[in-house]
């Protein structure tokens, strides 16, 4: 069987970038060497592509390591001076003789559609979801009014233009108590691995929140905090696509933030969630209805609030990137479902070739 060569695209010019290459790391350990040999493809935060020293190079960085006792400025710093010490020239795509793409890059610049329509332009073929979804469910609030459209549950919420914060902050701060009830979350809306988000719970938080995520996206969202656990499912497919066992996220801190996720490690959790068999087949049956409604393809992680004691479920966000990291609930999900890391790897893999069809019914 001839070897399929597979660019692994890790880094790139989101705040995502160190996450990015954990998950990275992950994915290359995992890929069968039998069947796949694997470029690695680094993107730095200036968007330059390097490939195989310097990228290797990086793959056996332990950069969570790093992140845990120096946090993600000397992390960055870190890779700054790997790359300039490799002197490598930066990489050119057209002569690799790739086969097919894998997409590590999470947030912007790579789970948002633009390396998707690159990858489309080159006429490679690639993991995950297409232009389309990927630019859709990255935007957190057009994601909401697609799943709500299609009969989903999301939490009430304000959207807040940069543009406008910046012009006039007071009229954005005396609307809020007329629409929301404290505490609410101040979250960037194209950014994940909750990078940016805050929860505020009084009215004089929220300028400083609002601040922080103005500055690091121009859309951001203010949302009813919701009451319930946090459930996440992974679903992997195309056209006919299957949901995991709902995983449950116990917060080690007051909620699930970067800190919580990546430095100290301290959140809890429960593969299967804590729920009652018939909600969780509700969350199920909502993560694959939300998953249909965005055009997903390949794989995504759905996110929900659910409150056990009332059966509400809120969609919350979905994840066409998910992290891959060795503590990441997607891989882990899968895990639970019988699908090996070397197998979900494949699976992703052989699900990039499949052409595009109409869902059976």
């Amino acid at each position: 069987m001839k070897q399929v060569t597979v660019a692994l695209l890790f880094g790139g010019r989101s705040a995502e970038h160190e996450i990015s290459i954990i998950s990275a790391q992950s994915v290359a350990r995992h890929i069968n060497p039998d069947h796949y040999r694997v470029v690695p493809i680094y993107i730095t935060r200036n968007g330059r592509w390097y490939s195989e020293g310097i990228a290797s190079s990086i793959l056996e960085l332990d950069i969570a390591a790093l992140i845990r006792k120096s946090g993600t400025a000397a992390a960055s710093l870190k890779l700054q001076e790997m790359v300039l010490a490799s002197g490598q020239q930066p990489f050119s795509f057209t002569f690799a003789g790739i086969d097919i793409a894998f997409p590590i890059l999470h947030g912007s610049y790579g789970e948002d559609g633009r390396i998707q329509g690159f990858l489309d332009t080159v006429a490679i073929p690639y993991t995950g979801c297409g232009v389309t979804a990927s630019a859709l469910t990255m935007d957190k609030a057009l994601s909401k009014l697609c799943v709500s459209e299609a009969g989903i549950a999301v939490a009430p919420g304000v959207t807040v233009l940069a543009g406008d914060w910046e012009k006039s902050p007071e009229q954005i701060l005396s609307s809020i108590p007329e629409t929301l009830i404290y505490p609410v979350f101040v979250k960037p809306a194209h950014l994940g691995s909750s990078v940016g988000i805050s929860k505020v719970s009084v009215q004089g938080e929220l300028p400083e929140a609002l601040a922080h995520a103005c500055n690091l996206d121009t859309k951001v969202l203010i949302e009813q905090a919701m009451h319930g656990k946090e459930i996440e499912v992974a679903v992997l497919g195309n056209n006919n696509p299957i949901a995991s066992a709902c995983g449950e996220i116990e917060p080690g801190s007051d909620f699930y933030d970067y800190d919580d996720k990546y430095i100290h490690n301290t959140a809890k959790l429960f593969i299967p969630a804590r729920l009652p068999e018939e909600l969780s087949r509700r969350v199920q049956a909502d993560a694959l209805t939300a998953y249909r409604a965005l055009g997903c393809r390949g794989m995504a992680r759905v996110d929900f609030f659910v409150d056990e004691k009332s059966g509400q479920v809120v969609f919350n966000e979905i994840n066409t990137i998910p992290g891959f990291t060795d503590i990441s609930m997607y891989p882990q999900l899968m895990e639970a479902a019988g699908i090996a890391f070397p197998e979900l790897c494949d699976r992703l893999l052989q699900l990039a070739l499949e052409p595009e069809q109409p869902a059976k019914t």
